[in-house]
């Protein structure tokens, strides 16, 4: 790598940037940096995710012959990244207020003057569709949720009810709008919104107005504590919440109206928000709500799901697949919720239904198949835990319980069988102890080169030692003392352990005898895993009725 003394002007760039200009893989990129001494130096960033000098990126690519023309928008976008850096909100929100006319008073020099260029070329809504959907695949490559992801936003229209052309949505912690804007996608919808980061709401805002939105209204501020539409009642209510947040201002909100199911605790944000979407919910109006999946079952918040469940408000629960959300890999659920048409009047709903999608791809069809949905009736859910976790109701409703037993049983049967297989043939030998005269260490065999780790176990790294014997002579009860700590630590490559000194011919027949006694163990582990599977299915299918004892 050369050294740049002076720090490089201009725009920055990511390796995954640099990747896209040059039409190749970010795997190529991170060998390019390995393989040629003058790629640039990074010029910012951390060292797991460097920065690096545009202009030098591309003047190295040109030299290279690996470079493509890099368009206006891209450098445009370089341009506001090296200005704005983390507050890339802030810079969209400027170039917004631009493109919709305003002054150009708050952008640097350096930006301004490529909004200007491009602006004589492109039109302003179709600038800001550009550098929204870089600011979302930017967003959803570092794993933020700082915008809701693009399978989020696809399940949550998917999901969502049917509605009027002239009807009303709101998302109370709408971000820079995407998920408002997806699911009420017609022009004549109200939309009213409200995000408590003051740069997401502007840009949300002028965004709505540059696509012609006229009936969006975005306001700024923390809708918990301090709600802009407290008369608002909307026909849908949509909402990707904020997860995991304790300071959400329970204590000065205790005696709050909003609460009608219960007040949430601390732990609990999810579910103050979820009521307070309700609570903007009209008559037969509608909640389709995110929760992080730990919402369904966590005691802390039985309560207020029994509520909902008692009251019949809880229409559905959508457990959507893994990798749906872009920040963690965790399944994530999709509530459901609606209004009854007449205050106080019993719901006739009797039943919640839930759908699992955990085992299907998160890019793959939303539609469920039989299997895959079950009604479950209120009463069963009104229980101790008042579990709204869908995979939990729906095994018990689709499982092959005659199936299952049969095939775990002849699995089991033939595990037993193969064991008394396993083991190996041995015989007499000499005195206990006999081999403990010429011995060598661990220790003395790494320091001459014999062993390395793959993992914590020691293998051989010479035709003069056997892997298998050298391991099955360290998990020996006399080598696992020696290598257990005062703490009781155990360290299967301790140093004070010793193994017999053999040549390689007697090594491996010892290594053939401890391998036979491994697969040995690792059966007895499947048999034991196969008999607590099988005494479970009998048990959970003989209670079910599915299956009967023979006459």
């Amino acid at each position: 790598m050369k050294d740049n003394t002076v720090p490089p002007v201009g725009p920055l760039v990511t390796g995954s940037e640099i990747a896209r200009l040059a039409g190749v893989t970010r795997a190529a990129v991170s060998n390019w940096r390995r393989r040629y001494d003058d790629f640039p130096a990074a010029a910012g960033g951390a060292a797991n995710s460097p920065l690096y000098a545009l202009a030098e990126v591309q003047e190295w690519l040109d030299k290279q012959r690996k470079g493509q023309e890099v368009s206006p928008e891209v450098e445009l976008w370089q341009a506001m990244r090296t200005a704005y850096g983390e507050q890339m909100v802030a810079g969209l929100a400027e170039v917004a207020s631009v493109l919709a006319g305003e002054s150009e008073q708050g952008l640097p020099d350096d930006v301004a003057t490529r909004v200007q260029e491009l602006a004589r070329t492109e039109a302003p809504v179709d600038l800001v569709k550009a550098l929204t959907e870089r600011f979302i695949d930017s967003a959803r490559r570092a794993g933020s949720d700082q915008v809701t992801s693009e399978r989020v936003v696809r399940a949550m229209c998917h999901f969502a009810p049917e509605l009027q052309a002239d009807a009303t949505v709101f998302d109370p912690a709408c971000g820079i709008g995407v998920l408002l804007l997806s699911v009420a996608s017609e022009a004549g919808m109200r939309c009213c919104g409200q995000e408590t980061d003051a740069d997401s709401a502007r840009f949300a805002q002028l965004r709505a107005d540059l696509l012609g939105r006229s009936g969006v209204r975005i306001a700024a501020g923390d809708s918990l504590r301090a709600d802009q539409w407290p008369d608002l009642k909307a026909d849908l209510v949509v909402c990707d919440p904020p997860t995991g947040v304790t300071e959400w201002g329970r204590e000065e909100l205790l005696l709050d109206s909003r609460w009608e199911l219960g007040t949430p605790s601390k732990a609990e944000g999810e579910l103050a928000w979820l009521q307070h979407a309700y609570a903007h919910t009209a008559p037969g109006g509608q909640v389709l709500m995110v929760m992080p999946a730990s919402v369904a079952y966590r005691k802390a918040g039985r309560r207020i799901r029994a509520e909902l469940v008692r009251r019949g408000i809880v229409r559905q629960v959508v457990a959507l697949p893994p990798g749906t959300a872009t920040s963690h890999a965790l399944p994530v659920h999709l509530w459901c919720l609606r209004r009854p048409e007449n205050a106080g009047a019993a719901d006739t709903n009797q039943t919640v239904r839930m759908v699992d999608l955990t085992g299907d791809s998160p890019d793959g069809s939303l539609e469920p198949r039989p299997d895959q949905v079950a009604d479950v009736p209120l009463i069963e859910l009104l229980d101790e835990t008042v579990d709204l976790t869908p995979g939990n109701h729906l095994r018990s409703r689709h499982r092959d319980y005659p199936g299952e037993y049969a095939a775990l049983r002849e699995e089991l049967e033939d595990q037993v069988r193969r064991l008394a297989t396993l083991l190996p043939d041995l015989v007499p030998g000499g005195e206990p102890g006999s081999l403990d005269g010429a011995t060598t260490s661990v220790a003395d065999l790494a320091r001459a080169g014999l062993v390395t780790y793959d993992g914590p176990e020691p293998v051989s790294t010479s035709e003069q030692l056997d892997t298998d014997y050298l391991q099955g002579f360290l998990r020996s009860s006399a080598n696992a003392r020696r290598s257990t700590s005062a703490s009781g630590t155990y360290r299967l490559d301790g140093r004070g352990s010793r193994i017999p000194r053999m040549g390689i011919d007697e090594q491996r027949r010892y290594g053939t005898a401890f391998r036979a006694l491994s697969a040995f163990e690792e059966g007895m582990r499947k048999v034991d895993e196969l008999s607590r599977q099988l005494a479970e299915v009998a048990r959970d299918g003989l209670a079910a009725g599915a299956l009967v004892p023979e006459e």
